[in-house]
């Protein structure tokens, strides 16, 4: 939506627990409003699914509509969360907030922080500008829901992301069955290093498993085929440090993410001297 078509004065800049330089943008809202935006949101009309559609989401991308019907405080958990953020003009907390992300570097368009959404257009201008600051937004692009295609790649898919039963042809990006824009670019970096060492007579490669792009390749590999979905990173994938259970137990969790890091970075490193170049 275009910056100027937002009620400042009913906005307020923010990142939260005041980390960062305070680029989102905030709208905040008080109980009843909330409830009221709720039941706008499960009353409103959808974009109707075709016969083929079967509506299958993914977990970490849900409509918001479909987490509102999940129950009435889901959003206040999800996207809508209040945590760490304080309304200036009243010295708390809101009860549930909105935020906005710019688009651009001249800061003239904003997007609805995690508001994807299968609301028809119309729907989405009625119910939206019921949030505060947002009563005029005009709207440069609305929300819509794409289909993502992916293989099974625990069935189908070597580690070095060629097809099993066609080792001269590689798979790239969010195809392969990983969820995010760094992530599929991480794996479109590993198909190209692959291809091209491939032609140059040289065996393909595959990253050490404590490392990003490694963790991902493993869950691909290994994940259940019978129920395989997409995955971002995350330190779930990553294989634990080698601690007693005991030690593992005590580690705060900002300290072992960073064992976790530097572990990573050091096994990127060293893998990176084996393989030389291309």
């Amino acid at each position: 939506m275009y910056a100027d078509s937002l009620n400042w004065e009913k906005v307020f800049r923010a990142d939260r627990y005041g980390k960062g330089e305070g680029s989102y943008v905030n709208c905040p809202l008080s109980k009843e409003e909330y409830q009221r935006f709720v039941r706008a949101l499960l009353s409103a009309e959808k974009v109707p699914l075709r016969d083929f559609e079967e509506p299958r989401y993914f977990e970490g991308c849900l409509p918001i509509e479909v987490m509102a019907e999940r129950g009435e405080e889901t959003l206040r958990y999800g996207p809508m969360k209040p945590v760490g953020l304080v309304d200036p003009r009243t010295g708390r907390e809101p009860y549930a907030v909105v935020q906005l992300r710019p688009e651009n570097r001249e800061g003239t368009l904003y997007n609805l922080v995690g508001f994807q959404t299968k609301l028809k257009y119309s729907e989405q201008e009625r119910v939206f500008r019921m949030i505060p600051g947002l009563e005029r937004a005009e709207f440069a692009r609305y929300g819509s829901i794409h289909r993502n295609s992916f293989v099974c790649a625990p069935r189908v898919l070597r580690p070095t992301l060629q097809l099993r039963r066609e080792p001269r042809v590689f798979l790239a990006g969010q195809i392969t069955g990983v969820e995010g824009y760094v992530e599929s670019t991480a794996m479109g970096l590993l198909a190209g290093i692959n291809a091209a060492r491939l032609l140059r007579g040289l065996k393909p490669v595959v990253p050490p498993p404590e490392t990003a792009h490694g963790a991902l390749i493993r869950y691909l590999m290994e994940a259940d085929p019978r129920h395989f979905q997409p995955m971002n990173i995350n330190w779930g994938l990553f294989p634990p440090l080698d601690l007693l259970p005991r030690e593992r137990k005590r580690l705060p969790k900002r300290e072992r993410y960073r064992l976790m890091a530097e572990r990573a970075l050091a096994r990127l490193s060293g893998w990176l001297s084996e393989i030389g170049e291309l």
